[in-house]
Order: structure tokens, then C-alpha cells, then sequence
């Protein structure tokens, strides 16, 4: 009788774990959905902007109007390059904390971070250069606003990959179990990284 009520005791603990761990998975999921959808919102603006930019093109006897510079494609090219790479780097931290390697995340994060404060100053650098300004024309106005946008979308997510390791250096926070912030985290810096691969091809390159 007494192995009975053992036993009965074991189904009712494990039940009650595994019932906490689908609670836990749903939650999770139910995390990550919330990142999916604030990153499908945020494609709805670069969508309207976007539309906005291919408008303006359509409807303009000449593009760019005559009389605006010619944007330099070397500098741009270089720093479309780095953020691709900075994806590929990011998704290696990922990869290290699914492993429970916090000092391979830390790495890798930290080489993600520098990228992209490398593509911010590149971005800089090109607006203190550029010869004309934000209200020159249709062209120049769009540009600004389509280049400044994403640009403070990377200073969001370099604040996340921060934040990130920042939160890393308490032990035990991230782990092969639990690395939910290090998930959302390169969700939103591949989302830049997309949107750059599209905005360099609209304007720099058609």
C-alpha cells in the first residue's frame, strides 16, 4: 500500500513537471511570436517608405533631379558587406550558448556589436561628406529619411546586443535552456540586416 502511494506521488511530480515545462515552452513560443509581430509592424513602415521612394521615382521626369551628386557606392558597398557578415557573427553566438559557451557568446556578440557601431560610423561619415542636404530635393529628403530610419534601427539593436551581454555576465542567465533574449536579439539584427540589402539596392544601385 505504502509503495502504491510512493509511486502514486512520482506520476503526480512528474506530471506536474512536465506540465510546467509545456507551460514554460508555450511561453517561450508565445515570446517569440511578440518579436515576430513587432518586426512584421516595423516592415509595414519600411514597406510604406519604401513605396513612398519608388513613387517618387516613377512619377520624376529625371532620377535622381538634375543637378543632385552622384552618391559614392564604394564606402556604402563596404558597409553593406560588414553588416551582412555581422549577421553570420551574431548567429555564431547563438550557436555558442546552445552549446552553454557564455564566453563564446560574449565573443562573438562583442565582434556583432563592433560591426555594427563600424557600419554607424561609415553611415556617419557618409552624411558629413554627402553634397547635398535634406531639403535639396524629393531625392535627397528620401534618402535621409530611408538611410536615417534603418540607422537608428541598428542603434536599437546594438543596444540590444549590449543589453545582451551585459545581462551574460550574470551566471547562469543564459544557457542552452534559456537564451530567449539572445534569440530576439538576432531575430531583430538580421530584420536590419534585410531591410539594408533592399534600401542599398533601391537607392544606391537602381
Amino acid at each position: 500500500m505504502q509503495g502504491s502511494t510512493v509511486d502514486e506521488a512520482k506520476i503526480a511530480l512528474n506530471y506536474r513537471s512536465a506540465e510546467a515545462t509545456v507551460r514554460h515552452g508555450a511561453h517561450a513560443d508565445h515570446r517569440i511570436f511578440g518579436v515576430v509581430m513587432f518586426l512584421v509592424a516595423e516592415s509595414m513602415i519600411f514597406l510604406g517608405l519604401f513605396s513612398a521612394f519608388l513613387i517618387y521615382r516613377s512619377v520624376m521626369p529625371v532620377w535622381p533631379p538634375e543637378g543632385t551628386p552622384e552618391l559614392e557606392r564604394l564606402l556604402p558597398s563596404i558597409n553593406t558587406a560588414i553588416l551582412i557578415a555581422s549577421s553570420f557573427v551574431m548567429h555564431r553566438g547563438q550557436s555558442a550558448i546552445k552549446k552553454n559557451d557564455v564566453a563564446g557568446l560574449q565573443l562573438w556578440l562583442g565582434i556583432t556589436a563592433i560591426m555594427g557601431a563600424i557600419f554607424l560610423a561609415g553611415q556617419l561619415y557618409e552624411y558629413f561628406h554627402l553634397e547635398f542636404g535634406l531639403t535639396t530635393n524629393v531625392f535627397a529628403s528620401s534618402f535621409y529619411v530611408l538611410t536615417g530610419f534603418h540607422g537608428l534601427h541598428v542603434t536599437v539593436g546594438l543596444l540590444l546586443i549590449l543589453a545582451v551581454m551585459w545581462r551574460s555576465l550574470k551566471k547562469g542567465h543564459y544557457s542552452s535552456e534559456s537564451f530567449f533574449g539572445v534569440e530576439a536579439a538576432e531575430l531583430y539584427w538580421h530584420f536590419v540586416d534585410v531591410v539594408w540589402i533592399i534600401l542599398f539596392t533601391l537607392v544606391y544601385l537602381l
